[in-house]
Parts: structure tokens; sequence; C-alpha cells
């Protein structure tokens, strides 16, 4: 088990966690010149969680303050030593997922009961199961494939469940689940279906209040300042306005308009600023509070996440399945996360953050804020990646990396590239290959952050 045992800085945990990582990346990762490599916790800057996201962590998840900062700490530790175990099992991974009140148990599924003596080596508990995490994705894209061609509302969501070790799908009518999957081809072996009443739907709304409004009417919330080039502005829900569609801010000055905009099949937007609003690397807290955004390293099943809206202000859940396929009343959408945080209308386009790491942007939900919900995210990485958004941060792009660069780095790698797990660059004669997805940026050179990184 992922035991993490902090003290009431982090510091403890965070420096047990980084043992656990240097004994399984071994020697194929050379600490830099400039002294010990940093933890997940400090990559993913733990410590720069604000106190308004620990007293909503505290709130909705039933939390100590002292069970939230440990919980922060182990779940970028788990998202660290589960990146480095799907490197190691290769085909056989199935899935990880995080557990306990303080996230402290990781569990790592494969199909090779020969590798459980490893994971367990590794700092995490195994579990054997019959599907790898590759089957369940091709199945699940399957069914993508067959709503694209018609679509139910009777089955609003299905997902890849690396817990259940199956695609979940939630029908409203059986017979729809049944119908979607025969037209898919995909193996029914896979594949469970349950009952639902979840009736999923945009989280958007034509009543005024704070955040932005869309010209034609209508409110949305920011998501996470971006940049493109020198133009300023924010990433958001494509359900809340089309290209061109012209923007403004919380106080109702004129402040932008729609570069691009997709939905359904996907749901994302960027609205580029005029010269009157500044990009900040920041999402508004509770009270107002500035939280900061320091990355975009996506979370593990079961790690926290907040939300922030402009309807309902934070609230905060868990992770409960990455891609996801959701079917609103317009169409389905694709890639999603599905969360337990609640969300009303209004709220759409808003911030999922985890610690200080973007997660993605409120795409839709089903339940409210009073007896509870679920919600779908349209994840951060993608919609910059597609278009050519860099998130901005509290890092100063002048800043050298730490604790020690290359003297001469040259390679593939690049600050502002999206790279998904797997990828391999160059950079200071050596080849590394990536962990974590993430948006690279200063700090995070490959040398210097082994919980993004494995040197080959």
């Amino acid at each position: 088990m992922l035991h993490r045992h902090a003290k009431a800085a982090c510091v403890g945990a965070a420096a047990a966690a980084a043992l656990v990582l240097t004994s399984l990346q071994g020697a194929a990762s050379a600490q830099p010149a400039g002294g010990a490599a940093p933890s997940a916790a400090d990559t993913l800057a733990v410590s720069a969680a604000q106190p308004e996201l620990l007293r909503a962590m505290q709130r909705d998840l039933g939390l100590t303050r002292a069970e939230a900062e440990r919980r922060l700490v182990n779940e970028a530790e788990a998202g660290a030593t589960a990146a480095v175990l799907r490197q190691r099992l290769g085909d056989s991974f199935a899935g990880a997922w995080v557990e306990g009140a303080d996230a402290g148990t990781l569990t790592v599924a494969t199909t090779r009961a020969a590798d459980a003596a490893a994971i367990r080596a590794g700092g995490a508990e195994a579990r054997t199961v019959p599907h790898t995490l590759a089957e369940l994705d091709r199945a699940k894209a399957a069914l993508d494939r067959a709503a694209a061609r018609d679509s139910s509302t009777d089955v609003p969501v299905w997902y890849v469940d690396v817990r259940a070790n199956a695609v979940v799908v939630r029908a409203v009518e059986r017979s729809a689940a049944q119908t979607l999957i025969g037209a898919s081809g995909a193996e029914r072996d896979l594949i469970r279906v349950v009952p639902t009443e979840e009736q999923p739907r945009p989280l958007y709304d034509i009543r005024g209040g704070d955040a932005y409004y869309m010209g034609g009417g209508g409110r949305c919330s920011v998501g996470f300042a971006v940049t493109r080039g020198t133009t300023q502005g924010f990433a958001t829900a494509g359900h809340c306005g089309r290209a061109g569609t012209s923007t403004s801010g919380y106080n109702q000055v004129a402040q932008g308009t729609f570069q691009a905009s997709t939905f359904p099949g996907r749901d994302t937007a960027w609205v580029a600023a005029n010269s009157n609003w500044t990009s900040t690397p920041y999402v508004k807290g509770q009270s107002g509070q500035n939280i900061q955004v320091t990355g975009s390293v996506q979370q593990p099943v079961g790690a926290s996440i907040c939300r922030s809206g402009s309807t309902t202000g934070w609230h905060c859940g868990t992770i409960s399945q990455h891609n996801t396929s959701v079917t609103y009343p317009e169409g389905t959408i694709t890639g999603v996360t599905r969360t337990t945080v609640c969300a009303e209308p209004g709220d759409s386009g808003g911030s999922y953050i985890s610690g200080s790491q973007a997660q993605g942007v409120n795409s839709g939900g089903s339940g409210d804020c009073r007896s509870g919900g679920t919600t779908f995210h349209q994840p951060i990485n993608p919609l910059l990646q597609g278009y050519g958004l860099t998130l901005k941060t509290t890092t100063d792009p002048g800043e050298p990396g730490e604790p020690g660069e290359p003297g001469e780095p040259g390679g593939t790698w690049a600050a502002g590239t999206i790279y998904q797990a797997g990828a391999q660059v160059t950079y200071g004669g050596a080849t590394y290959r990536c962990l974590q997805g993430h948006q690279a940026q200063a700090g995070w050179e490959p040398p210097n952050v082994p919980a993004l990184w494995q040197r080959l």
C-alpha cells in the first residue's frame, strides 16, 4: 500500500515518497547535478494549495485540515508511482486508483499474476484482473463510434471503470443499451450495463450573474487563463458559444470573442480577450481569493478535485472515471472525466483543479449542490493542444530549471508542448519517456522532474 505519513507542512511525506520514486526509477533516472531531485509533491507544488481550497475539501470530503494536506501529497506521489509502474508493466497494465480518506492506498491492476510482486515492491497494492486497460479503451472507442452514428439520451453515460475492470454503460432503458452495444461490435464480456435516472445537460444559463456573458444572451464561467503567442484569453466550454460570439466580463465590460469552439463531439472553446483584460495564473476562490495554478498534470482515479463556478462557487469531490462519454440532448461528447463534484447552471466552462494542477473545464452533469450530483469536465491538456494554447501558471517563464540544468540542454523537449504518457524526447544528450501527461514549462525540464520523466 502507498501509505504516506505527512507532517504539518507535508515535508515529511513528500520526502518519504521521493524515496519510493527513486527506488522505482533506479539508476536510469540519474539525479541532476544540482542536488536531489524533487518529489512529485514538490513538482506539483502541493504546498501552493490555498486555505480556501483546503477548507472546501474539508467541507465536501469530510476531512480534517491535516487529512486534506496529506491527501494532496499522497495523490501527487500516487500518480507518479502509478505512472512508473504503468511503464514497467507494459501491455498487462489494467489501471490504477487511490482510496482512503487521505488517498493513502494506491492499487495497480494487471492481467499477469506474476506482476504482483513488482507492484508491491513499488509501493502499491496489486490486483489481478482479466482485461487490460487497452482492451477496455478499445471497447469504449467502439461504443463512441456507434453513438456518433446514432446516439440516445436513454443511454446517457458510458466510461472505462478501472476499479470494476469493465466498460460501464449507464442506461435509462436497458434495451437502448443493448442496441448500442450490438451496433458497436464490442465484446460483450467487457461491458456492464447498470440502470440510471441521470439526465445530464450542459450547465449554461440565460440568467444574469457574475463570470462572463455571451453576446447573444446567457452566462458561463471562465475556465483557465491562457495565452496564444501574445494574445491573452481563457479556455472554457464549447457549448457556451460559437466562434465569433462576443463576451463581456463579470463587470459587464466588453471582454473578447470566441476564437474556436467544438460541441458536441468535444466540449472545448477558447476566448481571446481584448487589451483591457490580462490573463493571470489564478482561479477564483470561494471568497474571491486567488488560487494558484502551477501546471496541468492529470490526477488519478479516486483523487480529490475541486471546482470553481460563477453560480455555486467552490465545491469538491473525487475523480470517478477518466475516458467517459456522455450524451446530452444536443449530442454525445467523448473523452471527458466524470466526478462527484456538484454543479448548477451557470457553472459551465469553470475550472476543475486538484491542488494547484489544472484538470479541466466544466461541461455538464446532473443533480445540484443541494442534493448532490455528478459532473463531467473536459480535460485541459487536449483542449490546450487542440487550439495551440499555453496555460498561464505562476511559473516565471524566465526562471531557470531547479535543482540544476544541464550545461548544454539541446534536444527535442520544448516548453509549451503537450506531452502524453509514453512520449519520448531528448534533452542534454539523454532520452526520456513521459510518465504523466502535462504541458511542459520552464523548471520542468526532464532531468529535473522524475515524477514526470523517466530517463532511458
